[in-house]
């Protein structure tokens, strides 16, 4: 499901070198515990990474370097599950048994930014024989005491933090910035370094460690086991498809004047849609204004949730637990007719500004000293990219089916000082429109039309929304090329990516 707004931060990477926080309630591990527990321990890791993360502001610098732990755990042969933000931008990772100092190398076969998850492998797995698989449980209760089990902050051995489950609900997921799924909430601190450890009932797994919640203490939240399963689940075909999504909109339909104005009866059923994304699951089948009262059979109630199981859930959970090419039911009201709906299942289109981007180079263009982005999320966190143009496009974007005609939105996000550059600086963070009379698709488009078409005496760049053009005389960019990716140290007049 597609958001746009950042619920809680990441627990993160516990930094190398961070300083000693004050301990959270952790139980200290004594070799008295049964055997079984003591080897259930020993399937805990500590994972070490570093990191170098794209520098979206300078686009052509490879990034800097960091470092940080979390926790993983064996779950199958040479099958570690951990979180993505654990180990997203890896350059290297390194694993650590409980009791050893040996750093054993790994690789990630598998990462999911959607839902946070990651399975990772040791390049050698003979130091995993022997060592338990630790099995993935079901839904834990409420009020039911869980432990969570990983290398946190504020000291080098495995820990132990236990907690209550105070909530299971259907909530942002931080990593991405643009998904929401079930999560499970205990009031026990989840701290930098727990990241992607289990959280334990009995000897079963019933969820992963992943974020906790900027604004409160002792809360923290749990990636639960059908997130997990699914994960496991899709991955089985040697790739990850990431969720579906209906691609529609809705409002809630409490209001007695706005039923009774739709023709509805008071019965506390259906929700209003607003609105489908073009090219979507929805697209032919559904309409701005049908009443979706129903999905695979559940009644939908006026706040757009359904009961499954006795449990209250949001609609979209339904379509959570389902893949590409899956079918969904839908049912509604059209202009007072029943109808019915079988809707097949596939991927929104491209999406890139509402989700970040993890291990890949930014793409740019740099021509006579200007420097032109794809709009991403990324980009627009480092340029701080909030005009009210960008806005608008983000804002309709899928729902005015702009990706069509533009797969890419792309940006002016620098002017490098040069004679040549003097006085555009009042063009930068502007949405290009044309280059030279020609409506712009996508970077590769831009590129091909400053760099491999014959060019005029003049490239002329115009902006949404502006109402004057970007004019240089284009004899002169070799030469101001040459001298400022000298001075600026850029490699390339472009990357557009693999």
């Amino acid at each position: 499901m597609i958001i746009r707004t950042l619920f809680c931060g990441l627990v993160g990477l516990s930094p190398l070198a961070a300083q000693l926080a004050p301990p959270a309630e952790t139980v200290a591990l004594v070799e008295k515990k049964p055997a079984q527990a003591a080897t259930l321990f020993d399937s805990v890791l500590r994972i070490e990474v570093a990191t170098q993360n794209p520098d979206y502001g300078t686009p052509w610098n490879a990034g800097g370097f960091s470092g940080g732990n979390g926790t993983g755990f064996l779950i199958g042969p040479n099958q570690i599950l951990t979180n993505a933000h654990v180990v997203s931008n890896a350059r290297r990772i390194l694993v650590t048994q409980r009791n050893s100092a040996r750093k054993l190398p790994a690789t990630i076969q598998h990462i999911a930014h959607d839902c946070d998850l990651a399975l990772i492998s040791l390049d050698d797995p003979a130091p995993l024989e022997g060592l338990i698989h630790l099995p993935i449980g079901g839904m834990p209760e409420l009020d039911s005491e869980v432990r969570a089990i990983g290398y946190p902050v504020g000291g080098d051995r495995l820990s132990v933090t236990r907690g209550i489950v105070s909530r299971i609900d259907f909530r942002p997921y931080s990593h991405s910035r643009s998904d929401s799924h079930l999560i499970i909430q205990v009031d026990a601190a989840i701290n930098p370094g727990n990241s992607g450890g289990p959280a334990i009932q009995g000897d079963k797994v019933i969820g992963v460690a992943f974020q906790g919640l900027t604004q409160a203490d002792n809360t923290g939240y749990i990636i639960p086991t059908p997130v997990i399963n699914r994960f496991l689940t899709d991955i089985e075909d040697g790739r990850y498809d990431k969720y579906m999504d209906l691609g529609l909109t809705s409002f809630p339909l409490f209001n007695p004047a706005m039923r009774k104005a739709l023709g509805l009866p008071d019965d506390d059923r259906g929700v209003l849609v607003t609105g489908i994304i073009p090219d979507g699951p929805c697209d032919g089948f559904m309409q701005e204004n049908d009443i979706l009262l129903a999905i695979d059979g559940n009644p939908i109630d006026s706040a757009g949730n359904i009961t499954v199981d006795g449990e209250t859930l949001v609609l979209h959970e339904i379509v959570e637990r389902k893949f590409a090419k899956d079918t969904v039911k839908l049912d509604f009201l059209r202009d007072g007719s029943r109808q019915s709906a079988e809707i097949i299942l596939k991927p929104l289109p491209g999406a890139p500004i509402f989700t970040v981007i993890y291990g890949e180079r930014p793409e740019y263009i740099f021509y006579g000293g200007l420097v032109i982005q794809p709009l991403t999320l990324n980009a627009m966190s480092a340029h701080r990219l909030t005009g009210v143009t960008i806005r608008h496009l983000t804002t309709n974007y899928l729902n005015k089916a702009i990706f069509r005609e533009r797969p890419e939105i792309l940006v002016l996000t620098r002017v490098e000082s040069d004679e040549l550059t003097a006085n555009m600086g009042g063009f930068t963070d502007s949405v290009i429109n044309t280059i030279n009379g020609e409506k712009v698709r996508d970077l590769k488009h831009a590129y091909e039309l400053l760099y491999e078409k014959e060019q005029p005496e003049f490239t002329v760049i115009e902006f949404e929304n502006m109402g004057r053009p970007l004019v240089i005389p284009s004899a002169k960019v070799e030469a101001v090329n040459q001298r400022l990716m000298k001075t600026n140290n850029i490699p390339s007049n472009h990357y557009l990516g693999e």
